[in-house]
């Protein structure tokens, strides 16, 4: 069904890779090292091309998505590249923000910020609708599904999409010949959600549910539901 009509994969997984290890700084025991002083020698790892010393720096969650010998064939291939990944990563353009995610028992993520010692809820909580994420992004668009919200529904909408379609055609598809197959589908993702591994490259991602698809596109920081069957 069609609803609505860097560097290298080296970089990009070793960019990524660096956002766990920050988190293991944040997550770890309480007199854990800060997220600056951990993003610095996962740096000076990869610039030394010790590989396996980078990859005890990330969380499990991190090594389940690559091995170690992968990893170690990412730093040996790409030397160069890796180097200049890891002088970018040594050199932060921002004091790092220590950030934890709650997953509620259906799929909803609240987000959270240390500050000055506390936590606090982030500004994500407020907007029903958040377009920061893909997993934030699919939770607003089946909330704006679910309460025919279809004026909102229109904000999930790519750009290349929204020609000749307004609320009052999706309400009329949605709630007439397509409504039993759009419910199977809000109610698969609604499933999926808790649980779900969201594949995220560069501005595009993609959800697995049941047996379907979704793929997301980021247009402007806001990402968007392209397709899904």
């Amino acid at each position: 069904m069609r609803p609505f009509g860097v560097f290298s994969r080296y970089a990009s997984a070793l960019v990524v890779a660096s956002s766990f290890a920050c988190a293991v700084a944040a997550c770890g025991a309480p007199k854990a090292e800060d997220p600056g002083s951990v993003l610095r020698s996962y740096a000076r790892a990869l610039d030394e091309g010790r590989a396996d010393d980078a990859y005890r720096m990330l969380s499990e969650e991190a090594r389940r998505g690559i091995s170690i010998e992968a990893f170690r064939r990412m730093v040996k291939d790409s030397p160069e590249e890796v180097r200049e990944i890891a002088k970018a990563l040594a050199r932060p353009t921002a004091t790092p923000v220590v950030t934890a995610v709650v997953t509620s028992g259906n799929g909803q993520e609240l987000s959270l910020v240390l500050e000055n010692g506390r936590w606090k809820v982030d500004a994500t909580a407020v907007d029903l609708y958040a377009q920061d994420t893909p997993r934030h992004a699919i939770q607003g668009f089946v909330r704006a599904v679910e309460r025919k919200r279809y004026d909102v529904v229109l904000k999930f909408v790519p750009d290349s999409h929204k020609e000749g379609l307004d609320a009052a055609k999706l309400k009329t598809a949605w709630e007439g010949h397509d409504k039993e197959e759009i419910e199977q589908i809000v109610a698969a993702l609604r499933q999926a959600l808790p649980t779900a591994s969201i594949e995220e490259t560069g501005d595009r991602a993609t959800l697995a549910y049941g047996a379907g698809t979704m793929q997301l596109v980021r247009e402007r920081g806001l990402w968007k539901i392209e397709d899904f069957d």
